[in-house]
């Protein structure tokens, strides 16, 4: 073997990307140290989206104070490539459900105008391209919270400037863009969306994200309600239908804000993180691909990290093993394509060991460092 693409996705809550992706490398080169690896950090565009992107552009992290879903001040950070074009933004990072105690969890309240400052503080920079990941969030507000912090004013009959939340989009009359930022003409907007669920109605956002975030039933009907005068409006301003948009219903709304209002490119987020990395250039000519994750199940199977780099490896006839933390649903797995699941665990063990990061690491590359050495000796 001359060449080894090692493109782990984070152990989540153990490893990041990068650093399952060292200890991948560490086990080829202790099996046999002249061998070529190639380290791809990759995520799926919510955790951990930030660091591979800034980690494929050679980018810098920038932090700045905005605010969280309650509109309380705080710090957060966003990427900027390295040819200074490109912003890299993760909107869980300012307006996410970790933020928000869980007695406070309430999308009628909750707003996503801290992303809208991060998006702002980025124009201002000169970044004229965006990539931003969606998951995560604790509100369903639409994107309007966003839309005001670059200028956007949302109006009642009477005319008057509405406040903050989801509680407004059922009383938004009219749209005011006179004073939105000036550079949002001349901007791109690309979103890491992995779900395809329309703006509002039974599978809309409220109905099936609102009470995860704090939502009663009568809060869950409000908020639709909401979401379907707000599309009225948003046809009448901008003359789209988002209604039934795949993903405009992501994130309480945020893609169909960000369709409307940016001509947003909505994209899975492995797919989007691939394409920005160049991966489908940087895996030609390899022998193998070692991808994985925390836990492969059935889902892996319906298109998460390993199963994307999969079907790019097998347009270059590259085999494909998994590792991961542990292991369900093995024979789903294997009509899938790849040429073996392996589990890092070494033996029964507690989650808490399993867990532990130096661990982690160690499981790896003992199990990679014994693969290589199996797969070499047949030649």
């Amino acid at each position: 073997m001359k060449k080894i693409v090692i493109a782990l996705d984070s152990f989540k809550g153990c490893l990041t990307s990068a650093e399952a992706g060292e200890a991948a490398a560490q086990g080829v080169h202790a099996a046999c140290p002249e061998r070529r690896t190639i380290v791809l950090p990759v995520a799926d565009g919510g955790e951990g989206m930030l660091d591979v992107l800034l980690a494929a552009s050679n980018g810098k992290r920038i932090t700045v104070r905005a605010h969280d879903p309650l509109m309380q001040p705080c710090d957060a950070s966003y990427g900027i490539s390295g040819d200074g074009n490109t912003a890299f933004v993760e909107m869980a990072a300012i307006s996410g459900l970790p933020l928000v105690p869980m007695e406070q969890r309430n999308p009628m309240l909750t707003t996503t105008f801290g992303t809208g400052e991060l998006i702002k503080d980025a124009l201002n920079k000169g970044c004229r391209n965006f990539i931003i990941g969606i998951g995560g969030s604790a509100t369903n507000d639409a994107g309007l919270g966003m839309l005001q912090a670059l200028g956007f004013r949302f109006l009642d009959k009477s005319g008057h400037t509405l406040g903050t939340g989801g509680q407004i989009m059922e009383a938004v009359a009219n749209i005011d863009t006179s004073g939105i930022h000036p550079a949002l003409r001349e901007t791109h907007f690309m979103v890491a969306c992995d779900v395809a669920n329309p703006f509002y109605g039974p599978d809309g956002a409220a109905y099936i994200f609102a009470q995860q975030k704090g939502a009663d039933s009568n809060m869950v009907q409000r908020l639709d309600e909401g979401m379907q005068s707000l599309a009225e409006v948003i046809k009448k301003t901008t003359g789209k239908d988002i209604t039934n948009y795949p993903g405009a219903g992501a994130a309480g709304g945020m893609g169909g804000g960000l369709l409307a209002f940016f001509n947003a490119e909505l994209k899975p987020g492995t797919e989007l993180l691939l394409k920005a990395i160049d991966f489908s250039e940087k895996i030609k000519g390899a022998d193998l691909i070692i991808t994985g994750e925390g836990k492969a199940d059935r889902q892996t199977a319906m298109g998460k990290v390993p199963y994307r780099i999969l079907k790019e490896a097998q347009k270059e006839h590259i085999p494909v093993i998994v590792l991961a933390g542990s292991i369900e649903n093995l024979p789903e797995l294997n009509k899938a394509g790849f040429k073996g699941i392996f589990s890092i665990a070494p033996g029964p063990i507690t989650l808490e060991e399993a867990m532990e990061p130096e661990f982690a690491k160690e499981n790896i590359t003992r199990l990679v460092s014994q693969l290589y050495s199996v797969i070499t000796s047949f030649g």
